[in-house]
């Protein structure tokens, strides 16, 4: 089976999406065959006329002409935008790890590395037991932390960084990136982090709503995810 990582955040809407697709970006520039994944997402949009998720769409397109289906790298979609055990629930529909590990091995032995992002932060459930931290246990993956650096990130980052610890996970890596143009002590903050986090901070990104995916990718060093 190919190396990967499984990419987490301290929270939604920290850019999970936008830090995976740019480590696919920079995975790929080193020449790697990359195959991205997000096994469940929820939240799902009409394009035409099948249904698909927006951050499966942005990671296909970081993989390149050799991405994946859609299906293959999100193998459970659910409609409504909300908690994805909530959302299988109303769909009468069951979240099965070992399913979703074996679509991980397929795409796994097609490539020289898979990106997987996680579905909300790494504790969010995925069934009345089971949450994104069991499936990246599941799928024996370490770990890269997507920091949404805002007022409160120190506290999210290191809790998650103890939860994956717990879980007998690898941190492999950080990525610090700015959602707040206002917080105040950014670079302090970031500091604050890489003198706790026992991992390699493996780049930062400024504030830039419009960013695209490739060119944060030349703000990455990924070499520690390959060494």
């Amino acid at each position: 089976m190919s190396p990967g990582v499984f990419v987490t955040g301290t929270d939604t809407g920290v850019g999970k999406t936008l830090a995976a697709c740019a480590l696919v970006h920079a995975l790929r520039a080193r020449g790697l065959r990359v195959a991205p994944m997000k096994p469940v997402a929820a939240g799902a949009v009409s394009r035409d006329g099948a249904w698909a998720n927006e951050d499966t769409l942005a990671l296909a397109r970081a993989a390149g002409p050799d991405a994946p289906p859609l299906e293959a790298i999100t193998p459970v979609l659910l409609r409504e935008p909300m908690a994805p055990h909530i959302a299988a629930a109303r769909e009468g529909r069951a979240i099965a790890l070992d399913a979703l590990v074996e679509a991980h091995r397929r795409l796994a032995a097609q490539c020289d590395f898979t990106v997987v992002e996680g579905v909300g932060g790494f504790r969010v459930p995925l069934g009345p037991t089971e949450d994104a931290g069991d499936l990246a246990v599941a799928l024996g993956l370490p770990v890269v932390l997507v920091v949404g650096m805002r007022l409160g990130c120190l506290n999210h980052a290191l809790l998650t960084a103890e939860s994956v610890g717990r879980a007998g996970l690898a941190l492999a890596g950080w990525i610090a990136n700015a959602i707040d143009p206002a917080m105040a002590g950014i670079d302090e903050n970031v500091a604050a982090l890489g003198e706790r986090l026992a991992a390699p901070l493996l780049g930062r990104f400024a504030f830039a709503p419009d960013a695209s995916a490739s060119d944060l990718a030349g703000l990455l060093d990924v070499s520690p995810l390959i060494a």
